[in-house]
């Protein structure tokens, strides 16, 4: 309890001290005082406070017999209590206000018919004059200088009391303005990390115009992007140079500077180019009404403009590495699967089918040219009424690529037809990109992908299908320098003709899904006796001869080679040997007609059928060799089935 008691008597005293010293600190704006730099500001703060003081003292006796006038430091009349101004200053008012001004001190003067006193009015600091309180009666009416004095330290009170309103005014505004300035800064922070916690463009943009309408609630911003970017928004639109001089948005984007411009409607807009570190992305443009914009926020907008160019750079920075990043991976993909097949067929269906995928187009075409009828033939198309067509390289799309080698991106053919073409109209696709297919400097393909809606392809995918492309034509290299050198060795240098270890394999593949097939030996009579009369050219011409007519008596799936020598074979797979001979009869026969100089060919025919107790390629070439011996032995230029 004694404690509490203490404790309750120490807080009292505490108290009383402190409120005790609050009496005796004197007010902090009391001290302040006008300087000469306030000089042209202050004839209207020392009327009003002439009239204040006119109000308060307006039952003064001096009232009735003269008048107050208030001049400044040059002695200049600024107001008197009669509110109406005189033709001429008397001379006595003058030479006391005079010499009240040059600091003197208090005047006063008598004329021939007036009287008046002049009183300085001194600043608190150094005492300088700031002004001239004075009053003018007639002679008759005694002057008393205390009372003017009186008049004048009352007048200073209600000068300082209305200087020191008008401070503490100014001080609250201030304090209103830093108040408001520090909130659009913490508000244009938060905006700013909003738009910089962003990665993806849309939400940048769907941020920034946020923000917008947070800060300038009663304003209305569009948002004018250089680049091509679907939105959503309204707001956000593509930026058009259509008057350079006369729009706000073009200037600020060419000049890179922000734009201000007033309407007559009292509308002002503002154009800020929205700018990062490598380019400027587009225009912020705003517009407000006059009476809601303060200039002092153009330095926040402009701020503002800057961060959400440099937010908007690094989501587009961040979206085109993740688009670099897809397109490498796809590239890798691609590439891998097409080199895991080496026949153009396949590579060239493969590859439809992933553009279609990747550029989610509606219609794909691959075309490769045909060096022998120099037309361009439909490989693959997801639209069957272009299978296998044919086109000239001069047609359409493809005669645009074919000669200028480059890629192309078309936006919307029906407003832009340059060439005719069948895929298009057919498929009534607006958008088109096409590469073409380069292969050791040469074009032998093209590539078109287009889709049903105008504006569709992006710049990003024109580029993208310029690389595919590239591997697209890696892959048929290799698939065409593999077919060459299987070719090279399954083919005869000499005849044309496949190799025996060709012909061998393809017997022992049919031989395991077929249920029968024929063989056909082929020998050249006195082969030897031709070389030796006419030289080994005119024998090899012989052979060549010999092999074009075997090729022409036979069907496209039947299957020539040279088996040694002189010696031909050929085999009929799902053939009899009774329709095997007729066959080899037609050989023989044009053999001996048509070959220069003529020579004459011995035949042996042999067959295999699944009831055979033993199947295999030797035995087949086994009885069918006995047979074409016994045709020798037989006078040759005959057939015999083994």
């Amino acid at each position: 309890m004694v404690d509490r008691t203490e404790n309750n008597i120490a807080h009292r005293a505490t108290s009383m001290l402190a409120e005790r010293s609050a009496e005796l600190q004197p007010i902090w704006f009391r001290g302040e005082d006008i300087s000469d730099a306030d000089e042209p500001l202050l004839p209207p703060l020392l009327e009003e406070s002439f009239r204040q003081w006119e109000r308060e003292a307006a039952g003064l006796a001096l009232f009735q017999a003269g008048r107050f006038v208030l001049l400044d430091k040059n002695a200049d009349r600024l107001a008197a209590t009669d509110r109406a101004p005189s033709e001429r200053e008397g001379a006595a008012l003058r030479e006391a206000s005079l010499s009240a001004a040059s600091g003197r001190g208090p005047s006063l003067f008598e004329g021939n018919d007036e009287a008046a006193a002049a009183v300085p009015v001194h600043r608190r600091k150094d005492g300088a004059v700031f002004a001239v309180f004075a009053y003018e009666s007639s002679v008759a009416a005694p002057l008393s200088l205390s009372e003017i004095q009186t008049c004048a330290l009352h007048f200073r009170s209600c000068f300082y009391l209305h200087f020191e309103q008008l401070f503490v005014k100014d001080m609250l505004l201030q304090q209103k303005r830093a108040e408001k300035e520090a909130g659009r800064r913490e508000a244009l922070f938060h905006a700013a990390k909003r738009l910089y916690d962003q990665i993806d463009v849309s939400s940048v943009l769907s941020e920034l115009l946020q923000s917008l309408e947070q800060l300038y609630p009663s304003s209305e911003a569009h948002l004018y992007l250089s680049q091509d970017h679907l939105n959503g928004d309204p707001r956000v639109k593509p930026l058009v140079f259509k008057n350079a001089e006369r729009d706000i948005v073009a200037k600020a984007f060419l000049n890179g500077k922000a734009v201000t411009e007033r309407d007559r409607d009292g509308t002002v807009r503002l154009a800020a180019p929205m700018t990062g570190k490598q380019a400027a992305y587009g225009v912020l443009c705003m517009s407000t009404d006059r009476e809601r914009w303060d200039d002092s926020e153009l330095p926040a907008f402009l701020l503002l403009a800057d961060t959400s160019g440099s937010a908007f750079e690094n989501a587009k920075l961040y979206e085109q590495s993740n688009l670099l990043i897809n397109e490498l991976r796809l590239i890798n993909e691609l590439t891998k699967r097409l080199n895991q097949s080496l026949r153009l067929k396949e590579i060239f269906q493969f590859a439809a089918n992933e553009l279609l995928t990747v550029f989610d187009a509606d219609y794909c075409c691959v075309l490769q040219l045909d060096k022998e009828t120099k037309q361009f033939v439909v490989m693959s198309c997801n639209f069957p009424p272009l299978a296998s067509e044919q086109f000239s390289p001069e047609y359409g799309f493809c005669g645009i690529v074919y000669r200028t080698r480059e890629p192309m991106i078309i936006s919307d053919y029906w407003h832009t037809r340059v060439v005719t073409s069948k895929l298009m109209d057919n498929t009534g696709s607006r958008s088109l990109i096409a590469a073409p297919i380069i292969v050791d400097g040469e074009v032998v393909g093209i590539i078109l992908v287009t889709n049903k809606l105008p504006n569709f392809f992006s710049y990003e995918n024109y580029k993208l299908l310029q690389v595919m492309s590239t591997h697209i034509g890696l892959a048929v290299t290799n698939a065409s320098l593999h077919a060459e050198v299987r070719r090279m060795v399954i083919t005869d240098n000499l005849t044309g003709l496949h190799a025996r270890h060709y012909l061998n394999e393809q017997i022992q593949r049919r031989q395991r899904k077929d249920h029968f097939g024929s063989l056909i030996l082929v020998d050249i009579d006195y082969f030897k006796r031709v070389n030796d009369s006419f030289g080994h050219q005119v024998g090899d011409r012989i052979l060549i001869q010999v092999s074009h007519i075997i090729s022409a008596s036979i069907r496209q799936g039947d299957i020539a080679a040279r088996w040694g020598g002189e010696e031909l074979a050929v085999y009929l797979p799902g053939i009899r040997a009774e329709q095997a001979s007729r066959i080899a009869e037609r050989v023989r026969a044009r053999v001996q007609e048509e070959t220069d100089p003529v020579v004459t060919a011995s035949c042996g025919v042999s067959e295999w059928t699944f009831e055979d107790e033993k199947i295999s390629v030797e035995s087949l070439f086994y009885r069918a060799d006995m047979a074409l011996y016994e045709a020798k032995n037989n006078g040759r230029n005959c057939i015999i089935v083994g």
